[in-house]
C-alpha cells in the first residue's frame, strides 16, 4: 500500500519542509498547496528547501481563508495533482503543514493495507453532531454565507439575521444528505476519484461554495455518496476547545501523544523541538495497534472544564469562569464567627489553642485587614490594605483560602465590617458561620461615647445586622449557619461554644479548653432598657436578662446614664 499526502501549508515553512521530507523519504509522495497570500520570497525559499525531493510537488496556489470554500478548493487541487502524477498511490492522507506523524510511516502503510477498502473520515449528520460551535447546525447548509466570519463579522451576522427574518432557505441538491466531521481524513484512491470526477461535481461545488465551513462538510458529504465503506473516524488526532479552536501540542505533550496511538497529530507548535526530534526520528518506535484517542479524551475534557468553569476557589485575574455562579468561590472549608470576639476576652488566641486553626480578626474591617498576630502581609503577598481588599472583596476571600490550603482559616465578622462580601460567603458551601446576634452591642456598652451617639450607632448597626440575618435565613443559603441571640447564648455559653467548634469540623486532638472569660456585663440590661426608652428597640440581642446568667457574679453598682427626656 502506497500512501500519498496532500498537505495544506500557510506558515512555519521550515517545519512544513521537515515533515514533507519525512513523508517523502519514507516512500510517500507529497503534494503541497501553499496559501497564495504567502509572500513570494518565503514561497521561493520553501520550494528550494524541498526541490531535491522527486516525489514532492507544489500545486497551483489559491488564497485561503478559514471557513470559506477556498480551503476545499486548495484540497481539490492538491489531490488532483497527487492522483495524476503518482498512479501508485492507493490512499490519500490530508494533512496540514503543522501536522506531525506520531508513528512510523511503515505502520500507517500496514494499517491501511489491512483496511484497503475503508475510507477513514469522520462523517455524521447535523442531528448527530453535538460539537458544532456558533449556533449554526442545519442552517449552515440552508443559508448563504458570502461573507467571511473572521474578517467581515458584522456583514456575516447581519446577512444571517436577514435571511432568517425573510425565511430564505437554499435548496439542497438532490441526492445529498449533509454530513459533518473533522477536516482531516484519509480516503482511498477509488473514493477520491469518484468525488473529483463525478458528473455532478460542478453542481455540488457551486452549492458548497456558499456553505459555512465547507471543509468540514464537503468531503464528509461526498464520501457518503461514493464510498463503499466508511469508518467514521479520523486517523489524525485533532482536539478542539469549547470555542471550536484546535488545541496546540507542545513538548510537554510528548507522552500524551504517544498514548493516543494516532498516526498524525494536528496541530503542533513550530518550536516544539522535542516533538519534532522524537517523532521524525528514524528510530521512532510505537507499540502498534489501532488509533485510540479515547485514551486521552478524559484529559481534554478536564481541560475544557477547567477552561470554562475554572477550579473551585481559583479564578483567573482577567475573568471569572463561565458558570462560576454555581461553583464554590473557595477551595476549602473555613469558619466565620460573628459576635464572639465582642463577647469573650481573648477569643482569638483561645480559638487558636482550641482548634489549631489560623484565627484572624475582622478581615473585612473598614480600616484595615486584621490578619492573625497583627501581620501586615499574609500568604501570597496579600496586603492588609482595606482599599486593595475592597476593590474585589470576593476575590480577596477566594485568594485567602486558596493561598492557605491545608490550614483551616477563621475570621471575625460583624455589622461594622464591609458588607459587600456578606452574600458571597453566605452562598458558599465551604463556609461555616456562627452568629451571636446583637453581641456587637457589648462594644457600644463599653464605649465612653455619649448616649445619644450610642443610640444612633446602635440603630444603624442593628439595621445592618437585621438585613444580614435575613440573608442568613434565606432558602438559597449554602453555608452551614448557626445563629443565637446574645440572650440565648449567655444562658449556656459552654454548650453553645462547643456546638460552634464542632461545626468547624476541626479537631485539635484534645478536649476543648474551658470557655474563655466573658466580658463584664454588669449594667448591660440597664443599657438595653435605656435604648428601648429612647425608642431604639434592640431586638437582635433577644430578651436579655443578665441576672439569669449562670455563675453571675454579685451585681456591682450599675453605670448611670443621662437620658434626654
Amino acid at each position: 500500500m502506497t500512501v500519498g499526502v496532500a498537505m495544506l501549508a500557510h506558515t512555519a515553512f521550515d517545519r512544513a519542509a521537515q515533515v514533507a521530507r519525512h513523508w517523502a523519504t519514507s516512500g510517500c509522495p507529497v503534494v503541497i498547496h501553499v496559501d497564495r497570500r504567502v509572500e513570494s520570497s518565503e514561497y521561493l525559499n520553501f520550494s528550494k528547501a524541498i526541490s531535491d525531493l522527486d516525489n514532492v510537488k507544489l500545486c497551483e496556489r489559491h488564497p485561503c481563508e478559514w471557513g470559506t470554500w477556498s480551503i476545499v478548493q486548495a484540497t481539490q487541487v492538491a489531490c488532483d495533482l497527487l492522483l495524476k502524477n503518482f498512479p501508485e498511490v492507493q490512499s490519500v492522507f490530508l494533512t496540514s503543514g503543522s501536522c506531525i506523524p506520531l508513528r512510523p510511516i511503515s505502520e500507517l502503510n500496514e494499517y491501511l493495507t489491512t483496511h484497503a477498502d475503508t475510507d477513514f473520515i469522520e462523517s455524521a449528520t447535523t442531528d448527530d453532531v453535538p460539537w458544532t460551535v456558533g449556533g449554526l447546525d442545519r442552517e449552515r447548509f440552508t443559508l448563504r454565507f458570502p461573507f467571511s466570519w473572521k474578517t467581515q463579522r458584522g456583514l456575516f451576522d447581519r446577512y444571517v439575521n436577514l435571511q432568517r427574518k425573510l425565511g430564505v432557505r437554499r435548496k439542497i441538491p438532490s441526492g445529498i444528505e449533509p454530513h459533518m466531521g473533522s477536516q482531516w481524513w484519509c480516503l482511498t484512491r477509488k473514493t477520491l476519484e469518484k468525488i473529483l470526477n463525478n458528473h455532478r461535481r460542478e453542481e455540488f461545488d457551486h452549492y458548497f461554495k456558499k456553505v459555512w465551513i465547507p471543509d468540514e462538510s464537503y468531503f464528509q458529504t461526498m464520501a457518503r455518496m461514493f464510498s463503499g465503506r466508511i469508518q467514521s473516524q479520523s486517523l489524525t488526532l485533532a482536539k478542539f476547545d469549547f470555542q471550536g479552536k484546535p488545541y496546540t501540542f507542545y513538548d510537554d505533550h510528548l507522552q500524551l501523544l504517544r498514548r493516543s496511538n494516532c498516526f498524525v497529530a494536528r496541530k503542533t507548535w513550530h518550536s516544539a523541538n522535542v516533538l519534532y526530534d522524537t517523532f521524525l526520528d528514524a528510530e521512532n518506535h510505537s507499540r502498534g495497534g489501532d488509533p485510540n484517542p479515547g485514551r486521552i479524551a478524559r484529559l481534554f475534557n478536564k481541560a475544557a472544564e477547567q477552561r470554562t468553569r475554572g477550579r473551585e476557589g481559583l479564578f483567573m485575574q482577567g475573568r471569572f469562569p463561565k458558570g462560576a455562579g454555581s461553583y464554590k468561590i473557595t477551595s476549602a472549608p473555613y469558619s466565620i464567627f460573628e459576635g464572639f470576639s465582642e463577647l469573650f476576652e481573648g477569643f482569638e488566641p483561645w480559638l487558636t489553642k482550641a482548634t489549631g486553626a489560623k484565627v484572624h480578626g475582622h478581615l473585612f474591617d473598614k480600616t484595615r485587614v486584621m490578619y492573625a498576630d497583627g501581620q501586615q502581609h499574609f500568604c501570597g503577598a496579600m496586603s492588609d490594605s482595606a482599599a486593595l481588599r475592597d476593590y474585589a472583596p470576593k476575590a480577596f476571600l477566594s485568594n485567602l483560602i486558596w493561598n492557605t490550603r491545608g490550614e483551616h482559616q477563621c475570621f471575625q465578622f460583624g455589622p461594622t465590617d464591609n458588607q459587600k462580601v456578606s452574600w458571597d460567603f453566605i452562598a458558599d458551601p465551604n463556609a461555616q458561620i456562627s452568629v451571636i446576634s446583637g453581641a456587637w452591642m457589648v462594644s457600644l456598652f463599653k464605649s465612653d461615647a455619649s448616649f445619644n451617639d450610642l443610640r444612633s450607632e446602635a440603630a444603624r448597626l442593628q439595621k445592618i445586622e437585621s438585613l444580614h440575618l435575613h440573608d442568613l435565613k434565606a432558602s438559597t443559603v449554602k453555608a452551614r449557619v448557626h445563629i443565637w441571640s446574645l440572650a440565648d447564648f449567655i444562658e449556656a455559653p459552654s454548650e453553645h461554644m462547643q456546638t460552634a467548634i464542632d461545626a468547624m469540623g476541626v479537631s485539635a486532638g484534645h478536649k476543648m479548653p474551658p470557655t474563655p472569660k466573658m466580658k463584664d456585663m454588669t449594667g448591660f440590661s440597664e443599657f438595653l432598657q435605656n435604648l428601648k426608652n429612647e425608642g431604639m428597640h434592640p431586638w437582635v440581642a433577644g430578651e436579655f436578662l443578665v441576672e439569669n446568667r449562670p455563675n453571675a457574679e454579685k451585681a456591682a453598682p450599675r453605670r448611670s446614664y443621662q437620658v434626654n427626656t
